[in-house]
Protein backbone atom coordinates (compact mmCIF):
# COMPACT_ATOMS: atom_id res chain seq x y z
CA UNK A 1 0.00 0.00 0.00
CA UNK A 2 1.24 3.31 -0.98
CA UNK A 3 2.09 5.73 1.92
CA UNK A 4 -0.17 8.18 3.52
CA UNK A 5 0.44 12.00 3.32
CA UNK A 6 -0.77 15.33 4.52
CA UNK A 7 -1.14 16.89 1.58
CA UNK A 8 -3.52 13.80 0.15
CA UNK A 9 -6.07 14.63 3.35
CA UNK A 10 -5.78 18.58 3.02
CA UNK A 11 -7.23 17.92 0.00
CA UNK A 12 -10.47 17.03 1.88
CA UNK A 13 -10.65 18.77 5.21
CA UNK A 14 -9.84 23.10 5.65
CA UNK A 15 -6.72 22.95 7.45
CA UNK A 16 -4.41 21.46 9.45
CA UNK A 17 -5.78 21.95 12.90
CA UNK A 18 -9.17 20.41 11.43
CA UNK A 19 -7.40 17.14 10.23
CA UNK A 20 -5.45 16.63 13.47
CA UNK A 21 -8.47 17.11 15.38
CA UNK A 22 -10.39 15.17 12.81
CA UNK A 23 -7.79 12.24 12.84
CA UNK A 24 -7.73 11.86 16.17
CA UNK A 25 -11.41 11.95 17.27
CA UNK A 26 -11.50 8.88 14.20
CA UNK A 27 -8.21 6.97 16.12
CA UNK A 28 -10.70 6.88 19.13
CA UNK A 29 -13.28 5.29 17.78
CA UNK A 30 -11.70 2.43 15.97
CA UNK A 31 -9.67 2.38 19.50
CA UNK A 32 -12.97 1.80 21.14
CA UNK A 33 -14.40 -0.79 18.97
CA UNK A 34 -15.81 0.88 15.96
CA UNK A 35 -14.57 -0.91 12.40
CA UNK A 36 -12.61 1.03 10.02
CA UNK A 37 -14.01 1.97 7.06
CA UNK A 38 -11.01 1.04 4.71
CA UNK A 39 -8.93 -2.52 4.54
CA UNK A 40 -6.00 -1.78 5.82
CA UNK A 41 -3.36 -3.37 8.76
CA UNK A 42 -2.33 0.00 10.35
CA UNK A 43 -1.97 1.64 13.69
CA UNK A 44 -5.39 3.64 14.13
CA UNK A 45 -3.75 6.74 13.47
CA UNK A 46 -2.72 6.04 9.83
CA UNK A 47 -5.98 3.72 9.13
CA UNK A 48 -7.74 7.04 10.14
CA UNK A 49 -6.06 9.16 7.56
CA UNK A 50 -6.72 6.93 5.03
CA UNK A 51 -10.23 7.38 5.76
CA UNK A 52 -9.87 10.91 5.42
CA UNK A 53 -8.26 10.74 2.71
CA UNK A 54 -10.26 8.28 0.92
CA UNK A 55 -13.27 10.89 2.06
CA UNK A 56 -14.95 8.37 4.10
CA UNK A 57 -14.76 10.46 7.29
CA UNK A 58 -15.46 14.44 7.04
CA UNK A 59 -14.96 17.31 9.56
CA UNK A 60 -18.26 19.03 10.19
CA UNK A 61 -17.45 22.53 13.03
CA UNK A 62 -19.44 21.87 16.12
CA UNK A 63 -22.13 23.49 15.41
CA UNK A 64 -22.43 23.48 12.13
CA UNK A 65 -24.29 20.55 11.04
CA UNK A 66 -26.87 19.84 7.89
CA UNK A 67 -29.96 21.00 10.21
CA UNK A 68 -28.43 24.13 11.49
CA UNK A 69 -27.54 25.11 8.25
CA UNK A 70 -30.78 24.47 7.11
CA UNK A 71 -32.39 26.83 9.73
CA UNK A 72 -29.88 29.93 8.73
CA UNK A 73 -31.45 29.73 4.97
Amino acid sequence: MARITVEDCLNNVENRFALVHLAAQRSRQILKGSSPLVNCRNKYIVTSLREIADEKVIFEPEGQTADSEAKND
